[in-house]
């Protein structure tokens, strides 16, 4: 929000045209500011106008609707191999191995991790909540031994100076730079490269789909709410279109066992 401020602070609403718009999106390029990060500053700015039109009726019209969004490229497809999985946690610090693990067997957000309470934390249904994700909503994830084995060791050395599950030494609030700065030395230490934070997510949610699981289980594990985005993790398991062309076979069988046993052909309808 600062940048919209420092760009467009002092103007008056008709002086924000398309055109001007256009401009900012040109300077946040030049900035290096990628594609998906510029459509969020414009979301703001777009949600900002929608309130001036709708609800407070200071001008007629929208002017981020007549400019286009950027179009993203969100197929990042980079994940951990167990073998990298073993490299990193041995190199990260205590804190750091607790908090990776806790990501790598809940596909939870960065920010959904940081946030997390122990009010969210339900050690009899063995789930956490997160009470807000990424897109406004709460979504409770089932968790499995190794996360709860984690919970449990931070419930020893809990705190009551903070309800946060996961936060520094003297319980504060873990600040996300500090624990990219962190990952990012445990993976030089690993010797793993092109790798993110994030990209733990897609490690959890491409695991899972290479075991087989269910698309739709994977999304809403993620707490997505197209299956569009959880599609791309579809590729990983091609045996699951297996068995889609089995039941042709299975069908086969049963028009072939009706036939002899009739001693007329049999018509599969399909």
């Amino acid at each position: 929000m600062s940048n919209l401020k420092s760009f467009f602070g002092g103007r008056t609403l008709a002086e924000i045209t398309p055109r001007l718009i256009v401009e900012y999106k040109n300077r946040r390029y030049a900035a290096g500011l990628k594609p998906a990060s510029i459509n969020r500053e414009l979301a703001n700015l777009k949600k900002a106008f929608n309130l001036a039109v709708r609800e407070w009726e200071w001008c007629s019209e929208n002017p981020v609707s007549r400019v286009s969004m950027e179009r993203e490229n969100n197929k990042r497809d980079r994940w951990l191999s167990v073998e990298e999985e073993a490299r990193l946690l041995q190199n990260c610090a205590g804190w750091l191995h607790d908090l990776v693990t806790f990501a790598l067997h809940t596909g939870m957000r960065m920010g959904e991790i940081l946030e997390l309470s122990w009010r969210g934390v339900d050690f009899t249904r063995r789930t956490v909540t997160v009470f807000r994700s990424k897109n406004g909503e709460r979504r409770t994830i089932p968790v499995n031994q190794t996360v709860l084995a984690v919970l449990r060791k931070k419930a020893k050395v809990r705190s009551l100076q903070t309800d946060l599950v996961f936060c520094s030494k003297v319980f504060t609030r873990l600040e996300s730079g500090h624990l990219r700065r962190s990952f990012r030395l445990a993976l030089q230490k690993s010797r793993i490269e092109d790798f993110h934070f994030h990209d733990l997510r897609h490690t959890f949610a491409t695991r899972l789909v290479q075991a087989g699981v269910d698309i739709y289980k994977v999304q809403r594990l993620l707490g997505h709410r197209s299956p569009i985005m959880t599609q791309r993790y579809a590729h990983h398991y091609p045996e699951s279109l297996r068995d889609g062309v089995e039941i042709l076979d299975r069908a086969a069988g049963i028009s072939t066992n009706l036939a002899q046993s009739t001693g007329s052909p049999a018509v599969l309808h399909v």
